[in-house]
């Protein structure tokens, strides 16, 4: 029985030490997190959204940039291959993962700033739902080789 004792002892040593060797011996270290969205504008609506995204949302991501909430921000086009598809890509990169701890209470201020309160700010989520169809978002992170 102290036999099999042992045993489990040294596994779990071996198993822990060797994790801490793996973590050490990592060839990247994590960087930003980018959130990207997959958009497709509705027909006839591209010019319209196009504006909305030069100037409402410039707006709001530059006062982000200005607080150190984001690091970057970018539109991108897109070549649908299927009307399933995205038209446009839409990319915000925070510095990492931890930039989004309390992310609304910080966003909800400077939106109050710039729309006046938070249920002007969401009028025009309700707007652009006539403009756009959110295909899909997801997290990135970036990994950095060493």
């Amino acid at each position: 029985m102290s036999f099999s004792y042992k045993k489990m002892i040294c596994v779990a040593l071996l198993t822990l030490t060797g994790g801490l060797a793996l973590a050490e011996g990592r060839s990247y270290t994590e960087g930003a997190v980018t959130q990207v969205s997959w958009i497709r504008t509705k027909p006839g609506m591209f010019d319209a959204y196009m504006t909305w995204l030069g100037g409402e949302r410039k707006k709001e991501m530059e006062a982000f940039l200005k607080a150190g909430i984001v690091v970057a921000y970018h539109v991108y086009s897109a070549t649908p291959r299927s009307p399933q598809d995205a038209d446009l890509i839409l990319t915000v990169t925070y510095k990492n993962m931890a930039a989004l701890d309390g992310l609304d209470d910080r966003t909800d201020a400077i939106d109050k700033q710039i729309f006046g309160s938070m249920d002007d700010a969401n009028k025009g989520a309700i707007s652009r739902e006539q403009m756009r169809t959110v295909i899909g978002s997801e997290l990135v992170r970036e990994l950095i080789s060493k």
